[in-house]
């Protein structure tokens, strides 16, 4: 599980109710080697060496959003809608597999399928 779930980048010059944030989600142990990237960082200097590496082993995987709010938005409102966006995002980590069915070969007479769960 990532350290951390939602991180706060920046409010935009010209709107400060235009957030730049990134989510971190867990990656199904399972899919950890597709994701893998031996040249991963953050674009938050705030990781951590170990935030890094999970980047890295693909354990971890991180993505960026700029969300804009209408005026009168509340910071309450503004955490939960920013958890949602996590948890969507968690969401489609966990259930989306373009993998599933990853080194499937047929050598000409017979098929043999992979599943990767």
């Amino acid at each position: 599980m990532p350290r951390l779930r939602v991180i706060v980048l920046a409010q935009e010059a010209n709107n400060s109710l235009t957030y730049n944030v990134i989510y971190w989600a867990d990656v199904p142990s399972a899919r950890q080697t597709f994701y893998a990237n031996a040249s991963a960082t953050s674009v938050w200097p705030g990781a951590t060496a170990t935030d890094i590496q999970n980047l890295q082993n693909g354990s971890v995987v991180e993505q960026g959003q700029t969300l804009a709010f209408q005026p009168g938005t509340g910071l309450a409102q503004i955490e939960t809608i920013l958890q949602r966006e996590w948890q969507n995002y968690q969401t489609y980590i966990t259930n989306f597999n373009p993998w599933v069915h990853y080194g499937s070969t047929w050598d000409g007479t017979t098929w043999t399928i992979t599943s990767n769960p």
